[in-house]
């Protein structure tokens, strides 16, 4: 065959869905905190939550006294994971934290609960990732099997129902149920104010 008739060989460029959304310090953090996390965490008795709490602070979570996280809890990034005082997160709850996830004093996530930071440009062909904040409030309670989306603020002393789903901010002392989950009813509000700030620190 000539010279003329050779095909033209052009480089195809990258398929865009095989790029990685993440640098590689983080993907060698996540690999680091896979090793701990399957050896040392997950494998520890029930009751040893300061060693867990120890284990995620070597990996930069930003951790009150008195938190309670069990073994089989599910935590994607320590390093995004800011926590107060008294905050219990049970076997099964799966917290994705591409950014940073805040949960309040007295707070806590229920077994299978998930807790979603990240979601996926879908107008974009390389489909990149977008991380956003996720605010849970002091003596909030995400329910069992519950999801909140990206970006949502919990307010203080809500309750988002058993399997519901959380697409916008909620109200605090207010319970929420349902796809997606909507106002209920009142809850019983204990407290100095029931506009207080929360005593909570925010790292966005």
């Amino acid at each position: 065959m000539s010279d003329l008739q050779t095909p033209l060989m052009t480089a195809s460029p990258p398929d865009p869905y095989l790029m990685s959304a993440f640098s590689l310090r983080s993907r060698l953090l996540r690999a680091g905190w896979g090793i701990v996390y399957a050896l040392l965490f997950r494998t520890s008795p029930r009751p040893f939550h300061r060693w867990r709490a120890l284990l995620l602070r070597c990996f930069g979570a930003k951790l009150g006294a008195n938190v309670h996280i069990y073994p089989k809890a599910s935590i994607w990034a320590p390093w995004n994971l800011v926590c107060a005082d008294t905050v219990a997160i049970a076997d099964g709850a799966i917290i994705y934290n591409a950014s940073i996830i805040t949960l309040g004093s007295h707070a806590t996530i229920s077994q299978q609960a998930y807790l979603c930071g990240a979601t996926h440009d879908y107008n974009d062909p390389a489909f990149p990732l977008i991380a956003y904040p996720v605010f849970i409030g002091d003596y909030a309670w995400v329910c069992a099997r519950s999801t909140v989306q990206p970006g949502v603020e919990v307010g203080n002393g809500a309750i988002l129902a058993l399997g519901s789903v959380a697409t916008k901010n909620l109200e605090p002392w207010t319970i929420y149920g349902g796809i997606p989950a909507r106002k209920l009813k009142s809850r019983t509000f204990f407290g100095t104010s029931r506009n207080e700030e929360s005593t909570s620190e925010r790292v966005y």
